[in-house]
């Protein structure tokens, strides 16, 4: 009877904890709508808080540009050699331009560039925010009838949608150079059959499903970065952890919704 009645009680407790992890779920959910709701109440005031966003835009954008570069050329790099090894003894190289190219455009440039974004500026938005809560900047701006939503989260938001992008085309043509750089020089493909390679199987679509991704992306970082930032508490030890759950999150949220964009596009 004892066993039985432990074997009841653990039952009992994984249902509960199943229970409450939905219940924090829509919690959760629910006021990153509420905050979502509010950011584009905000929007027609984006010319008069320009200067807001451009010092957003600058640091989401200009900021992460060289890391970007880094990674879309090394990117590319290590996708020519992948390609090249499965194109051996099934198809020809002259093949690899296409192949490389198509898996930039639509899915290695928007998803590894945004996870770049989410490690850097993710993480960033959600330190910065929940020190401003902790150390009650925040209440203060509320107290001056300043609303935080439009003056820290609205700016973020709307330059991670600008700049996201930006990014990714930057980061997409570094990686294209990468992977022509492999081919060229290590594989001995010649830069003729590489880039009509490209050009013959280049289909505008597909950049431009990759650029949606990105801004969805960019969206989604800024999104949850303010959201954690803003609901930060327990001093120093709860900003270390907003930092982290905001990359991890974000991160998370920016696989689920590559597949989702997938499926809803296939």
């Amino acid at each position: 009877m004892r066993k039985v009645e432990k074997l009841f009680i653990a039952i009992g407790r994984i249902i509960i904890a199943i229970r409450r992890t939905i219940i924090n779920f829509f919690v959760e959910f629910g006021a990153v709508c509420s905050l979502i709701s509010e950011i584009i109440r905000f929007t027609p005031r984006i010319w008069r808080d320009r200067r807001l966003i451009l010092d957003q835009m600058e640091h989401i954008g200009a900021d992460s540009l060289p890391l970007v570069l880094i990674i879309g050329l090394f990117t590319g790099m290590v996708s020519a050699w992948q390609a090249a090894d499965q194109l051996q003894g099934i198809a020809s190289l002259s093949l690899l331009g296409r192949v490389v190219s198509g898996a930039i455009f639509m899915e290695l440039g928007p998803v590894l560039t945004a996870i770049v974004i989410a490690g850097r500026v993710g993480a960033s938005i959600g330190a910065e925010l929940g020190t401003m809560k902790v150390t009650e900047q925040i209440d203060a701006l509320e107290t001056l009838a300043i609303s935080p939503v439009r003056y820290l989260a609205m700016p973020r938001f709307i330059a991670a949608l600008t700049m996201m992008p930006i990014l990714v085309i930057f980061a997409n043509i570094i990686a294209i150079f990468g992977s022509f750089f492999v081919a060229n020089f290590m594989l001995h493909l010649s830069s003729q059959t590489f880039f009509s390679s490209v050009q013959q199987h280049f289909v505008v679509n597909d950049v431009m499903f990759g650029l949606v991704k990105s801004i969805v992306f960019g969206g989604t970082t800024a999104l949850l970065g303010c959201h954690i930032g803003f609901r930060t508490e327990g001093g120093a030890e709860g900003v270390g952890q907003a930092t982290v759950r905001s990359f991890v999150l974000s991160s998370a949220m920016i696989l689920i919704l590559d597949f989702t964009l997938w499926m809803l596009i296939h």
